[in-house]
């Protein structure tokens, strides 16, 4: 019986230590950027800012970009650290495109 308690707790833990980890994403407008920080406004209006992480991905209609290729008004779909939410680990912006890519 222990055991069984042991595992059901060690797959618990694993589990919710798993949604933890997940990154979360975001979608909205740009306000402005620079290589370091983003200004956007989500997609309920408010504004907001991202520290861009030195190895984030920046993606622009789906090709690589940098951060200053982000114009306002650009849609973007921000990709931020699940234990912190300032922090932009990936950035997809849309200037031509219709639709961001799918997963």
């Amino acid at each position: 019986m222990k055991a069984i308690l042991a595992v059901a707790a060690s797959a618990f833990v694993a589990s919710a230590l798993t949604a933890y980890a997940a990154d979360k994403t975001h979608d909205g407008k740009v306000v402005s950027a620079t290589a370091e920080k983003l200004v956007m406004t989500s997609s309920d209006g408010k504004e907001h800012s991202h520290k861009i992480a030195a190895d984030a991905k920046i993606t622009l209609d789906g090709k690589a970009a940098k951060a200053t290729d982000l114009k306002k008004d650009f849609r973007v779909r921000v990709t931020t650290k699940a234990d912190d939410a300032t922090i932009a680990t990936r950035i997809e912006a849309l200037d031509k495109n219709p639709d961001f890519e799918k997963a």
